[in-house]
């Protein structure tokens, strides 16, 4: 079974990279979260690996004060608690768990330095590892614990290992890439990449983080990202709510790409290699509109952007609910 383990725009270049099975999807006629038809065939299945029903987070905003407006922090940091901890919004992730959850923010932080052109999975992972290296993770529960990077506006995403310095990485070169080359086989956030989770084992500890694209329109017309909401502090949360959950509910993904192995590494994903965020983002897409799962929803102190994520119990993209579903799919299969 192919994995998943990134948030990527639907019917787009990075979706045809990275989704399990791109280009066998035919075209959809439905519409669950308000009008889906369900899709039991999409449900999600617990394999045996670890989740997290008590989840600490950070985040760290990236390249420097000078690339950030104190106001796109103020909200983001706002919105992703207020999300992340709604009762209603939780109701449907606990499906995936025997206990309840709970959600910490453990809080935020400028990373100091000038603002990266490109990110790759290699220098996202360096990143991770000299906050480790330097003691600024230290005190955090990192079994537990799930470290946000925050890219700023202009800032490229890619899934590639390139050493993703602030200059083009050395192999880059003007045109498109030559068919098979590294270049030609990551996905970016140029392509439709909006971010993903994953990570990084530094001296016997094990970090969890998740990367995400400041998700906008370029001044030369292109897209950045997945731009959904009509300001890009809304992309992040809404970026950041997908990677949480799926961090929560199948940390160790990176093992299963590593090892091509599933079961008691996956905690819970689809048989199409799905995590809990991916199929309502390509089932909206299909049906030509994101804004049926990326949505402002009612939190405490106001409103939040978030995406609807997958719900076993209604098989398919549920938002707030009331109450837990009380036929929650603990079963390994």
């Amino acid at each position: 079974m192919k994995v998943m383990r990134v948030l990527v725009r639907p019917r787009s270049a990075a979706e045809a990279k990275r989704h399990p099975r791109a280009g066998q999807r035919g075209p959809q006629t439905t519409v669950l979260a308000q009008g889906f038809k369900p899709t039991p065939q999409h449900d999600l299945r617990f394999r045996g690996g670890r989740t997290i029903p008590h989840l600490a987070y950070m985040n760290v905003f990236v390249g420097g004060a000078a690339s950030w407006q104190q106001s796109d922090i103020d909200n983001v940091n706002r919105a992703l608690a207020a999300a992340m901890s709604n009762a209603k919004l939780n109701n449907v992730i606990v499906q995936y768990f025997t206990e309840p959850i709970t959600t910490s923010f453990l809080g935020s932080r400028v990373l100091a330095g000038t603002k990266p052109k490109k990110v790759t999975e290699t220098s996202a992972k360096t990143l991770i590892t000299n906050l480790f290296n330097s003691g600024q993770l230290k005190g955090n529960v990192l079994a537990s614990t799930v470290v946000n990077l925050m890219l700023p506006s202009g800032t490229i995403l890619t899934d590639g290992t390139g050493p993703g310095k602030e200059q083009d990485d050395p192999d880059d070169r003007p045109g498109p890439p030559a068919a098979g080359s590294p270049d030609a086989e990551e996905a970016t956030s140029l392509e439709g990449l909006g971010g993903y989770h994953g990570s990084v084992d530094v001296n016997g500890q094990r970090i969890y983080y998740a990367v995400g694209v400041y998700s906008e329109r370029l001044a030369d017309g292109r897209e950045n990202g997945i731009p959904v909401f009509d300001q890009s502090w809304k992309n992040i949360v809404a970026t950041f709510y997908h990677e949480l959950n799926e961090a929560r509910t199948d940390p160790d993904v990176d093992d299963a790409i590593r090892t091509g192995k599933v079961q008691n590494i996956i905690g819970w994903n689809s048989d199409e290699g799905e995590e809990c965020g991916d199929y309502p983002v390509f089932e909206a897409g299909d049906a030509g509109n994101l804004g049926l799962v990326f949505k402002e929803v009612a939190v405490e102190g106001g409103t939040a952007p978030v995406q609807f994520q997958y719900s076993n119990a209604v098989h398919g993209p549920e938002g707030p609910i009331a109450s837990p579903h009380t036929s929650a799919a603990h079963q390994l299969t």
